[in-house]
C-alpha cells in the first residue's frame, strides 16, 4: 500500500512539475513574440526541397511565432515554410480562422503541402482538409496536441474562443464527423495534456503518444521534429 502511495504521489509531482514548465515555456514564446516581429517572408526561400512545401498553424491565443523553432528546423532542411499572419493570435471560430488559410493558400497556389499545427491548429488543419476546394492542396497534416473531441475545461471559461472546444459545440461535432481526412493525419500529443484530459485520439489517423507532460512544451520536443520530418514527402515524391 506504502509503495503504490509512493508511485502516485511521484507520479502526481511529475505532472505538477510537467505543467510549471509547461506554463514557463509558453508564457517565454508569448512575450518572444510580442517583443520581437520576426519576418516569416525568408522561409520561403526554399534550399534543395521546394517540391516540400510546409505550412504552420498555430493554436488559440498563439501567433505564428510560437513555432518558430519548427519553422527555424524545417526551412534549415530546405523546405519552405509557410505562415500565414492574417491569423494574428487565432481567436476567431475554426471556420473563419479556416477561411482565411484558404484565401492564402489560393493567393500562393501552393501544393503537395503539409501541414504542422499545434492545438487549434489542428482543427482549422482538418476543415481545410476535409473542403473539396483546399483538401486538393494538402498532402498530409502533423496535428500536435489537437483537442479534436473539445475539452471538458471549455465548459469553465466564458471566451467564445476558449468556449467553442466544449465537446458538444456544434461547429465542433460537425467537424467530428468529417472523416475522409482522417488517414491523412498524424496526431501527436503528449501523455498527459492538461489542456486536454480525454487526449488526442483519432480515428482511423495515425496516433503517436510522446512521454511528455504538458500542452505546449511538446513544440520543443526533439522527437516530434523527427516524427514531422519522417512524415514529409521523400525528396521527388
Amino acid at each position: 500500500m506504502t509503495v503504490d502511495w509512493m508511485l502516485t504521489a511521484r507520479k502526481a509531482a511529475g505532472r505538477a512539475w510537467g505543467w510549471v514548465l509547461d506554463y514557463a515555456y509558453v508564457a517565454y514564446w508569448q512575450v518572444h513574440g510580442f517583443l520581437f516581429r520576426h519576418d516569416p517572408l525568408p522561409y520561403l526561400e526554399a534550399t534543395g526541397r521546394a517540391d516540400a512545401p510546409v505550412l504552420l498553424i498555430p493554436g488559440v491565443y498563439e501567433n505564428w511565432q510560437f513555432l518558430k523553432p519548427i519553422a527555424d528546423a524545417l526551412h534549415r532542411d530546405g523546405h519552405p515554410v509557410h505562415v500565414v499572419r492574417t491569423l494574428g493570435y487565432n481567436r476567431g471560430t475554426v471556420a473563419k480562422m479556416a477561411a482565411l488559410v484558404a484565401a492564402y493558400l489560393d493567393t500562393t497556389d501552393v501544393t503537395n503541402l503539409t501541414i504542422v499545427a499545434h492545438s487549434k491548429g489542428g482543427l482549422i488543419g482538418k476543415q481545410l482538409m476535409s473542403r473539396p476546394e483546399s483538401a486538393g492542396r494538402i498532402r498530409h497534416m502533423v496535428a500536435v496536441n489537437t483537442p479534436f473531441s473539445g475539452s471538458h475545461y471549455a465548459w469553465f471559461f466564458l471566451a467564445p474562443s476558449i468556449r467553442a472546444f466544449a465537446p458538444d459545440n456544434p461547429a465542433l461535432l460537425a467537424l467530428a464527423r468529417e472523416h475522409a481526412a482522417h488517414t491523412r493525419i498524424t496526431s501527436v500529443y503528449s501523455e498527459f495534456d492538461p489542456h486536454i484530459p480525454g487526449g488526442s485520439h483519432l480515428a482511423d489517423a495515425e496516433n503517436i503518444v510522446l512521454a511528455t507532460h504538458g500542452h505546449f512544451r511538446i513544440v520543443a520536443d526533439p522527437q516530434l521534429l523527427r516524427i514531422i520530418r519522417d512524415r514529409l514527402p521523400r525528396t521527388g515524391a
